[in-house]
C-alpha cells in the first residue's frame, strides 16, 4: 500500500461513516418529495446520503486507483457486517425487568433496526457488488478514455453500479412481501434519483478529485491493475 497521503485515511472514514448511518438510520423513514423530471416520489430517507457513499467511491477511485479504493470497499463491508451482527446481538438481549425505560425502549429499537435477514443479506451483498461495480467501471473508462471526459466516468459508473445495487437489494428484501408493481416502481424510482444525485454532484465531485490530485501528487493510472476484488493489495 502507498504511504504519505494525507486524506486518504480521512476520506475512508468518511465513506465508512456515510455508508453505516446511511444503511442503519435512514432505512426506518420513507419520506416523500417532488422531485425535479420525478414528480412526486417515495424513497427511504437514506437514500437522501447513500449516494455520497459512491461520490467518495469516484473519488478514492479516480485519485488513488482501483486497488485503494477496494481496501476502502472492504472496509465498508467489515464495518456493515459488524454493525449488522451486534444490531442483532443488542435487539436479542432481554431488557433488564428492573429498568422500565429498557422495556418501553424495546418495541422501538425491534421496529427501527429489526429490518429482518433479507434486509441485512440484501443490504451487505448490494453495497459489495454495487461498490466493487462502480470502482470498475470508473477505472476502466479512465482507461479508455486516457483520463479525458470525467463526467461520463462518474455519472457511467454510478449508473451501472446503483443499477446493480437495487436489483439485488430490492428482490432479497422485498420480493414476496411488496407487489411486482411496487417492488418494480420502488428500484426504478430509487435508482433514478441516486443517478441524479451523481448527476448533480458531478462538478463537486470533479473539483475535489482535482485538488486532491494536486495535494496529493497522485492521478491514479489503472492501465496495469489487477481488478480482481479479491485482494486487500493497494
Amino acid at each position: 500500500m502507498h504511504r504519505g497521503f494525507r486524506y486518504y485515511d480521512l476520506i475512508l472514514g468518511a465513506f465508512v461513516a456515510v455508508l453505516l448511518c446511511s444503511n442503519l438510520i435512514g432505512p426506518a423513514k420513507v419520506v416523500m418529495l417532488d422531485l425535479p423530471l420525478l414528480g412526486p416520489t417515495e424513497f427511504g430517507a437514506g437514500n437522501l446520503f447513500f449516494p455520497l457513499s459512491y461520490i467518495f467511491g469516484d473519488i478514492l477511485t479516480e485519485v488513488y486507483g482501483y486497488a485503494l479504493a477496494r481496501r476502502v470497499i472492504w472496509a465498508g463491508f467489515a464495518a456493515m457486517l459488524f454493525a449488522t451482527v451486534m444490531t442483532w446481538v443488542v435487539l436479542t438481549l432481554p431488557a433488564s425487568p428492573h429498568e422500565p425505560f429498557s422495556a418501553q425502549l424495546q418495541p422501538a429499537l425491534l421496529l427501527c433496526f429489526g429490518g429482518g435477514w433479507r434486509i441485512a443479506l440484501g443490504s451487505i451483498l448490494a453495497f459489495c457488488v454495487g461498490d466493487f461495480l462502480n470502482s470498475y467501471v470508473l477505472a476502466k473508462l479512465k482507461v479508455r478514455t486516457r483520463g479525458r471526459h470525467a463526467w461520463l466516468r462518474f455519472i457511467g459508473s454510478t449508473i451501472v453500479g446503483q443499477a446493480v445495487d437495487s436489483l439485488i437489494f430490492y428482490p432479497l428484501a422485498f420480493a414476496g412481501i411488496w407487489t411486482g408493481a411496487t417492488l418494480l416502481k420502488v428500484m426504478a424510482a430509487n435508482w433514478a434519483f441516486k443517478v441524479l444525485v451523481e448527476a448533480v454532484m458531478t462538478p463537486v465531485t470533479y473539483v475535489v478529485c482535482e485538488r486532491l490530485k494536486r495535494a496529493e501528487g497522485v492521478d491514479a493510472d489503472d492501465s496495469a491493475t489487477d481488478f480482481t476484488p479479491f485482494s486487500l493489495k493497494g
